[in-house]
């Protein structure tokens, strides 16, 4: 079995050098796009996309997902410009070269209410990017339809062609159990890394109570880790979330903070069983 690691680069680095940079000393050569150069992915243009694709091409580094804002708005608001946004990312994944965008499913308080509606958006935005060779990741998180396991378990179930990423993290800071946290992660197409104390403060991978070890013990496939720590507030966090960033331990840097991310997940590999062994670890 091997994992290889991906990043949130943009929580090391606004731009896109300080952004490869940071995967360089640590090895990695997976991204997930979400903010570079300060910019947003979804208002990326063309031409900027195609100038990041090629120093990223130039470092070796492939872009795995589109970390989009897709779905991360209210159930009420206008789909249409959802949908416009969806069909401007399906564009930068063929510059990028990229078949995966991490999606959501909408800001909501009342979940009976808007199930149908959920469902219904789900299906358009799963249509519209399968007609490009394009995946949807639904990733769980707080305050949107689908934050709790049997929930996102409903929506895969629902939403034939939708996939799922698991966010320990978030389902911790949820309140969500450890037998439905544990259910819904095999289900996973693949991991987002981030660790939480419950209804606390964002720690790194290990030390939370996201259970980081029994999700690489249990492992029995090839598996992609997306580094997103949260150690420290970086640029661009406030235009894509609303919730105050509570973080357990003060770094001197973003560098700082997302080194030592990259080191907790290293270590529970390696606790695991798992060897590095050109760009990814083995076992």
């Amino acid at each position: 079995m091997k994992v290889e690691l991906c990043a949130f680069a943009d929580e090391a680095a606004d731009d896109v050098k300080g952004q490869i940079d940071a995967l360089m000393r640590n090895n990695i050569f997976k991204i997930e796009l979400r903010c570079i150069d300060g910019i947003n992915v979804k208002d990326l243009n063309e031409q900027k996309a195609r100038e990041i694709k090629r120093e990223l091409d130039a470092a070796q580094v492939s872009v795995w997902s589109i970390g989009s804002p897709i779905g991360k708005s209210d159930i009420n608001g206008d789909f249409d410009s959802v949908i416009k946004d969806l069909k401007h990312i399906l564009r930068l994944c063929k510059i990028f070269e990229c078949d995966k965008i991490r999606v959501f499913s909408f800001f909501t308080s009342d979940y009976a209410a808007a199930q149908k509606e959920v469902i219904e958006r789900l299906r358009a935005l799963v249509k519209l990017a399968s007609e490009q060779s394009v995946t949807l990741y639904h990733e769980n998180e707080k305050d949107i339809f689908g934050d709790k396991a049997l929930r996102v378990e409903m929506l895969l179930e629902s939403v034939n062609g939708l996939c799922s990423v698991f966010d320990p993290a978030n389902f911790i800071q949820t309140g969500e159990t450890a037998e439905n946290m544990a259910r819904i992660r095999k289900k996973a197409g693949y991991f987002h890394i981030k660790d939480a104390l419950r209804f606390g403060e964002v720690v790194p991978a290990g030390e939370g109570d996201g259970d980081l070890d029994s999700l690489v013990s249990e492992l029995n496939r090839d598996a992609v880790f997306t580094l997103e720590p949260h150690l420290t507030v970086f640029g661009g966090y406030a235009a894509i979330d609303s919730h105050e960033m509570k973080n357990k331990y003060v770094f001197s840097s973003r560098d700082e903070a997302f080194d030592t991310a990259v080191r907790a997940v290293k270590n529970i590999l390696i606790g695991n069983g798992y060897s590095y062994k050109k760009g990814c670890f083995v076992k």
